[in-house]
């Protein structure tokens, strides 16, 4: 391995210019992922970025219009905070489920966005939530759709220089919550073979109002299922409701066959955690 050199800038601005001043640059946030591929010797960087000295990306600031978490705040940091689970449950469900007790207390929400794994836990909940990525760069800070950001394994939109601050979602409306299910081979400490986020609000009828649905695994990113808004908005949660949001989740998947699941395996199990994932969704907003 080449010299490899370590900073941890204290803000934004430092940690731009240094990531924009070495092409071997990488971003260390919790460091679960950056750390493996550095003993697999995966990844050969010549300067390691520590973004955890920066306040703007180790806070959770629940403002009146918009709730901003941090990049470098830890699964274990956002479990603790009962506001943001009582607010959007799914979305902690799904970083949650990030590694072990241990490891909770390093990974990152922002690290599990940034690692690209079409499998990754943290990202479904955040795109049926409707989350912004707050990305800041050389040219100033832009915001991108949670769905927009990865372009593929291991891939996403960032540029030289840039690294994502915070990651934006909504405040809720009354009656309006969300869930995250995935399949596993094991009960813990496993990658998703199919993973689930939905995200909703319901009217005083009983009918929902909005919705999202996103799912992980059964693409080369997490995916935005948008058929499902129109199944499910508009309607009670019906038997051929959910029917017609399985049939919407098998038909949005483009798996591959592996060891861990076959392209079958995956397109059938999309639907039943579509169904799950909604259900328990619509039990929440029903309560809140």
């Amino acid at each position: 391995m080449s010299d490899l050199n370590y900073e941890a800038p204290t803000d934004i601005e430092g940690a731009i210019a240094l990531l924009a001043s070495d092409d071997g640059a990488k971003v260390l946030a919790g460091g679960t992922d950056l750390l493996v591929q550095l003993r697999e010797e995966m990844i050969e960087p010549s300067l390691i970025v520590d973004i955890k000295r920066i306040a703007e990306t180790r806070t959770v600031d629940m403002g009146a219009d918009e709730i901003r978490i941090g990049a470098a705040v830890t699964g274990a940091e956002l479990d603790e905070n009962d506001a943001l689970k009582a607010a959007w449950p799914g979305v902690v469900e799904g970083v949650e489920l990030i590694g072990s007790w241990q490891v909770q207390g390093r990974a990152t929400i922002g690290g599990n966005l940034c690692n690209g794994s079409p499998a990754a836990d943290g990202v479904p909940a955040l795109i049926a939530g409707c989350a912004k990525i707050v990305i800041a760069g050389p040219n100033g800070t832009r915001d991108v759709a949670a769905e927009d950001f990865n372009t593929g394994p291991g891939q996403n939109i960032l540029t030289k220089g840039e690294f994502v601050v915070s990651i934006v979602l909504p405040v809720r409306a009354p009656k309006s919550s969300d869930a995250y299910l995935r399949f596993i081979p094991r009960t813990e400490m496993d990658i998703a073979v199919v993973g689930a986020g939905v995200s909703l609000s319901l009217n005083d009828d009983g009918t929902c109002a909005a919705a999202r649905m996103s799912l992980g695994a059964v693409a080369p990113k997490a995916l935005l299922v948008e058929p499902a808004t129109d199944i499910l908005v508009g309607n009670k949660l019906t038997d051929d409701v959910l029917a017609a949001l399985a049939d919407a989740a098998g038909a949005a998947c483009n798996p591959i066959d592996d060891k861990r699941g076959t392209i079958k395996f995956r397109t059938k199990v999309a639907g039943v955690l579509a169904r799950r994932a909604a259900t328990i969704a619509w039990q929440r907003a029903e309560k809140n």
